[in-house]
């Protein structure tokens, strides 16, 4: 009887799968657009701050701090960072 339950659950299982595919599969190629745009915008304010130009919208973006402080520590504790490694920004 476990055997007949744990097959209808991978059955259930493979099924999801497919539909979550099924569905999501005309919206890949707008959210790869999307994530290629951020990458680039990401891109190119980090270029523009190496170089020396600054960034003209960093005054409207300090009301987003509070919202990429999270992101931040996960990030630099998934690079294997424990601590921050900007010495003027601190977040643990």
């Amino acid at each position: 009887m476990k055997h007949v339950f744990a097959r209808l659950k991978y059955l259930y299982h493979k099924a999801g799968t497919a539909g979550a595919e099924y569905y999501n599969a005309p919206y890949r190629a707008a959210i790869a657009r999307a994530q290629r745009d951020e990458d680039d915008l990401f891109m190119l304010l980090v270029f523009s701050e190496m170089m020396g130009i600054p960034n003209p919208a960093s005054w409207y973006c300090l009301e987003l701090q509070p919202l990429l402080m999270e992101r931040f520590h996960d990030w630099h504790t998934r690079m294997g960072m424990e601590r921050s490694p900007l010495d003027h920004f601190r977040c643990c």
